[in-house]
């Protein structure tokens, strides 16, 4: 018997019996259509996360006075901590800052203080938060971009830049380029505006210190610091915690101060965001095995509405073989027909997906690939639908090719 042949059977059999193969083809097409629309929510969320740490800098640290909460090794964990609480407020402070100075991995740092004061603009008060920055480096650290206007100079003194945010929906009244607002009973200029979505209020540290009263100048909430080389970060991070803890007379168990690095944010991320699709495609998976069952369970019924059909067949001179490429090519076109639908499905699934979940960019996903879903990707999909569906059906194809034809012939 001729391919052709055997695919016109198995394409009427799957005519023949059309509400129970449109039942089986269901359960494939909701377990293609949730793997697609997972692993392709997966991989949008894993690009935007890139994007978005990716504008963070790799290369940068945090040092903070006090130590982490987060228990683990390495640089700048808590590795256990002190039972007993100190009375003095614990600071970074210009000495510390010298000896930051000596290392030679460091490229520049940036100094900054912050707290919240309130804000005054046409009538209207507000409360945010305005964060002290070096103006010589804080330009060269900053990872985001100014949308209107210029970051902060070396000479600036009453001039402050502020968050996107800010300047369109932190008041009534939009705020602007060169607009005089009040923080605190002192005026200042808005030279810069950033392309962001906070609130915050940066400024040059020394007018920091006269807002923030509560800050003690030469004394620092955190340490900005830039590496020269992003490969070397951990050498980095390892010789600075080296040196303040002699500076500081720290044990590595009773540190004061705590690092951090957006190379480990990133990392740490990425690996729950890789973590969360793969327990959601795992669980989707369980969907398209349903479905395999289903199929199945359908072979296994058609077999039996078949048999004396197939005894007719071997009678006339069918082969085992014909036989069972007539039956493994009906699972397959079910196999196929669900994961083509599913794929459909999946996709206009993965575009509505981040849409629910308050992400503005998921339409446009929807058109793009698949939401962010190789077209070899589909392609994969469909054939491990296909080879599903014909994985399912072997057992019965092979029981039906088996069947002698008098048995075939006499059964009711």
């Amino acid at each position: 018997m001729i391919f052709r042949k055997a695919f016109k059977h198995a394409l009427n059999m799957v005519m023949h019996a059309k509400v129970r193969s449109w039942l089986t083809i269901l359960g494939i097409v909701i377990g293609v259509a949730a793997v697609i629309a997972i692993v392709s929510l997966g991989q949008s969320l894993q690009q935007e996360m890139d994007t978005q740490l990716g504008a963070l800098g790799g290369d940068l640290i945090t040092l903070r006075a006090g130590a982490s909460r987060a228990m683990g090794f390495g640089p700048g964990r808590d590795l256990g901590g002190s039972s007993s609480a100190s009375t003095e407020e614990i600071v970074l402070d210009k000495t510390d800052l010298q000896v930051l100075r000596g290392i030679e991995h460091i490229k520049i740092m940036d100094t900054q203080i912050s707290g919240r004061a309130d804000v005054y603009y046409v009538a209207e008060k507000g409360s945010t938060t305005i964060t002290g920055v070096d103006p010589a480096t804080w330009y060269q650290i900053s990872t985001t971009s100014i949308g209107q206007g210029r970051t902060l100079g070396p000479a600036d003194v009453n001039v402050i830049v502020v968050g996107g945010r800010f300047a369109t929906n932190f008041f009534k009244t939009q705020v602007g380029m060169n607009q005089l607002i009040t923080i605190e009973d002192r005026l200042f200029r808005i030279v810069g505006i950033l392309d962001d979505t906070s609130t915050n209020i940066y400024m040059p540290i020394q007018s920091a210190y006269d807002i923030l009263e509560d800050k003690e100048k030469d004394e620092y909430d955190s340490i900005i610091i830039k590496v020269k080389d992003e490969s070397q970060i951990d050498e980095a991070i390892a010789e600075i915690q080296e040196k303040l803890m002699l500076k500081r007379h720290v044990q590595a168990n009773k540190l004061d101060f705590s690092i951090s690095s957006n190379k480990e944010m990133q990392e740490q991320r990425q690996e729950m965001t890789s973590s969360l699709t793969t327990f959601l495609t795992a669980i989707a998976a369980v969907a398209l095995l349903v479905g395999a069952v289903g199929i199945a369970n359908t072979m296994f019924t058609s077999v039996l509405e078949k048999t004396k059909e197939i005894g007719i067949m071997k009678a006339i001179g069918a082969r085992n073989h014909d036989i069972m490429v007539i039956f493994l090519l009906n699972a397959g076109l079910i196999g196929f027909i669900g994961g083509f639908i599913g794929i459909i499905f999946g996709v206009i699934l993965s575009g509505f997906l981040p849409l629910l979940m308050g992400s503005t960019g998921g339409m446009m996903r929807m058109f793009s690939a698949g939401g962010g879903m190789s077209i070899l990707s589909m392609v994969v999909a469909l054939l491990l639908s296909v080879l599903i569906g014909m994985a399912s059906g072997f057992v019965p194809a092979y029981q039906a090719s088996k069947l002698r034809p008098v048995d075939a012939l006499r059964y009711e």
